[in-house]
């Protein structure tokens, strides 16, 4: 019933993709999730009267970051409702009490409970296409959450690069200028070198991260590892890079083809046809868009121009592979300008916007948004 939820709210909606429900099983699978070793999570569904589904909500502790914040801060996610203020309110309710009951004084969402990267944010401009994991919803869900109380806690973007209208001629001369550097190195991943590749990406990423305290949970090799196997079907090699120095990583860049091209076609099931059919579109070329995870340097090498090389070794792996058209990017939060401004250098502009909620129960209390840096 939970995951049908989903397909009733938006069976009118042609742009919506449904994720695959082994991954959202996932999520509440204590096997499968890590985060249930330091965290507890619930989950309801409404029905109406004529016994219908109309909504779903899930609620989650994540003991590590709960208690980071001036309240004990719990999470809501995986939401979907009607458009019914009432219903929706339910819902926050239902969520809230459930929160309460364990100590919890505010709730940030829709989140996940797990990677910020996945099942995270409310989209509220720039209802187009979403790539694999990103969040989409309808319009009016904006307003359930504000009319119920929910205030911005932070903003993200996500940007979108057309690689057939080009690359700004700065964005060549720079990477040209890091390239012939002396020391500097750039090679991308090969299963054949898997195991160093992946220890000196949770090398960079742990470094890279680690000044994000409240967000950050350091990266496992072993993890990085399950998640490349999982992802093999649709992996290219040289879609995932790490720069080196002096041979130390010493950035990383994370880029797969946007599964949610074929997705599309599958209603979120992955039996026999499903697979046969999920193998038989990959191998048409249907995806012709990437979706951009993650870009890191370490804060050393930070400014010196490495994410404009990654771009061109990029599009030279783009010129064999001509079927690829354009990359969307991972959002990027407004605590993080220099990110932003890193996705603007190299040519792509907002595409979408979204927002993560919290909502105080202790009405008086002083709201406090996240920090932005001056």
């Amino acid at each position: 019933m939970f995951l049908d939820t989903a397909r009733i709210i938006y069976k009118d909606d042609n742009t919506w993709v449904c994720p695959l429900d082994n991954d959202i099983k996932a999520v509440f699978d204590p096997e499968k999730n890590p985060y249930h070793k330091h965290g507890t999570v619930e989950r309801w569904v409404m029905t109406d009267s004529n016994n219908r589904l109309s909504g779903r909500i899930a609620a989650f502790i994540d003991y590590y970051l709960a208690n980071s914040y001036d309240q004990a801060t719990g999470g809501i996610g995986f939401f979907e409702c009607i458009n019914d203020k009432d219903a929706a309110a339910t819902l926050f309710d239902t969520a809230k009490s459930w929160l309460t009951e364990r100590g919890m004084e505010a709730m940030d969402g829709p989140v996940n409970f797990g990677e910020t990267d996945k099942f995270w944010g409310l989209l509220v401009n720039g209802f187009t296409h979403p790539s694999f994991d990103v969040p989409y919803n309808h319009s009016y869900y904006q307003e359930l959450f504000e009319s119920y109380g929910f205030r911005t806690y932070y903003k993200m973007e996500g940007f979108h690069l057309d690689i057939s209208k080009g690359i700004p001629e700065r964005v060549f001369r720079i990477a040209e200028r890091v390239i012939r550097q002396p020391g500097y190195s750039f090679r991308h991943f090969t299963w054949k070198e898997a195991d160093k590749f992946i220890n000196d990406f949770a090398e960079v990423f742990n470094e890279a991260w680690a000044s994000f305290k409240q967000y950050f949970e350091p990266l496992s090799p072993e993890y990085i590892k399950a998640t490349l196997k999982k992802s093999k079907p649709i992996l290219e090699e040289e879609f995932i890079w790490i720069a080196y120095f002096n041979d130390k990583p010493i950035a990383i860049y994370l880029m797969f083809p946007d599964m949610n091209q074929i997705l599309k076609h599958l209603n979120g099931k992955l039996d026999i046809i499903s697979m046969l059919r999920f193998v038989w579109l990959r191998n048409r070329n249907t995806m012709t868009r990437a979706k951009g995870l993650l870009m890191g340097v370490i804060p050393k090498y930070q400014g010196h121009g490495i994410e404009s090389a990654f771009i061109i070794n990029l599009l030279k792996v783009f010129e064999k592979k001509p079927h690829y058209t354009e990359i969307e990017f991972s959002w990027v939060a407004d605590f993080n300008p220099k990110m932003r401004k890193i996705f603007i250098s190299v040519g792509s502009v907002p595409a979408k916007e979204y927002i993560t909620f919290r909502y105080l129960f202790d009405r008086n209390r002083e709201f406090k948004r996240y920090p932005i840096p001056e």
